[in-house]
């Protein structure tokens, strides 16, 4: 951003890329004399380079020069749609100010990102955007400082007071979940969980119980579903038969949703007129469920966005203090969500 690069109003390199209508990152190769750059594209970033006399700064650049502009980023699941869309954030954000990403999948295994660090910290990446293993220690940022290895948590984290953070209101989210269930009448509801006990599951299930209290509701019905997609509808005659006799289900997210709708479905149960279903995250296959799926949005790309300026600042100011930065959910309404039915 213009703000975390610009200094004594002198004309930045961004200022010129503004001006010549290319990326930062084009701007800084036709600088360094890259043969990549097409020649009309060269002319136009020397015609704003003299006309806002700008001045290459050959120190900062020394300085640049050490660095692998690389940055790593882990995730834990490949397979899910989340992370690719949280991922085209990162690219975009990264690549604007000239840096690659390089990309690695934890499957969700301590013993695998623990591999992954050492390779990336071998590599000479300048920093790391990670979502962290359920298992994942508080003791990685201490070792991280001690690497000067700059670290930025992402959807979720192993210190919720250390370290830069960027993610979503889980529990806000949660609370508008239940805040539309209750509004059209619903009295029991069911929350879907699944997986590995990490900070985004914990807020999830905090929220889930804070709102269903507050509604003076029952918060027990909490049903442990496998994540996959074909693995939910297995669930959902223990759903149907539990004890509370839930009428609507808020699930952890979309995928599982849309395997819960699926399994209703098979069952002869009417999504929306007979049995409610939220998602979680509001991905596009949310528009492919039938019927549409009502969930709470999350932003992942904007997620990944902040993630990445947070690196970049930190990056700019090793210096600085913590930040963490929590996008608000969103409800969007659509078709699996309806009052109860009455008999």
């Amino acid at each position: 951003m213009r703000t975390s690069e610009q200094k004594d109003g002198r004309v930045t390199l961004l200022d010129v890329a503004e001006a010549a209508g290319v990326s930062r990152a084009t701007a800084s190769l036709v600088i360094r004399k890259s043969p990549l750059v097409a020649h009309e594209t060269r002319r136009r970033v020397e015609q704003a380079i003299a006309k806002l006399g700008y001045v290459y700064n050959m120190g900062a650049a020394s300085m640049r020069a050490t660095r692998s502009n690389t940055v790593g980023v882990i995730i834990p699941n490949l397979g899910n749609p989340f992370f690719a869309a949280m991922l085209s954030g990162i690219e975009q954000a990264l690549e604007d100010a000239g840096l690659i990403v390089v990309l690695a999948n934890s499957r969700e295994s301590a013993t695998k990102q623990e591999t992954i660090l050492q390779r990336m910290r071998e590599r000479g990446v300048d920093g790391l955007i990670l979502c962290p293993v359920a298992e994942t220690r508080p003791s990685l940022l201490a070792k991280a400082t001690e690497w000067r290895l700059p670290i930025v948590q992402a959807l979720r984290y192993v210190s919720d007071s250390k370290g830069d953070y960027a993610g979503t209101a889980y529990a806000g989210g949660m609370r508008q979940a239940v805040d539309h269930l209750t509004e059209l009448g619903h009295q029991s509801i069911a929350f879907a969980a699944g997986g590995p006990m990490h900070s985004a599951y914990r807020e999830r299930l905090a929220g889930f119980r804070a709102a269903m209290a507050d509604h003076d509701l029952d918060p027990n019905a909490v049903l442990e579903v496998p994540l996959g997609p074909a693995a939910s509808p297995t669930s959902v005659s223990a759903l149907l038969e539990h004890p509370l006799h839930p009428t609507a289900i808020i699930c952890f997210n979309d995928i599982m949703a849309g395997g819960i709708v699926n399994g209703l479905t098979d069952l002869g149960v009417k999504v929306g007129p007979e049995f409610s279903v939220v998602g979680f995250d509001d991905l596009a296959e949310a528009e492919l469920v039938r019927p549409r799926l009502t969930s709470i949005a999350t932003f992942p790309a904007e997620i990944g966005d902040a993630a990445a300026r947070l690196l970049l600042e930190r990056l700019a100011t090793p210096e600085r203090g913590d930040r963490r930065v929590v996008n608000l959910t969103r409800l969007v309404l659509r078709n699996s969500t309806a009052a109860p039915r009455r008999d």
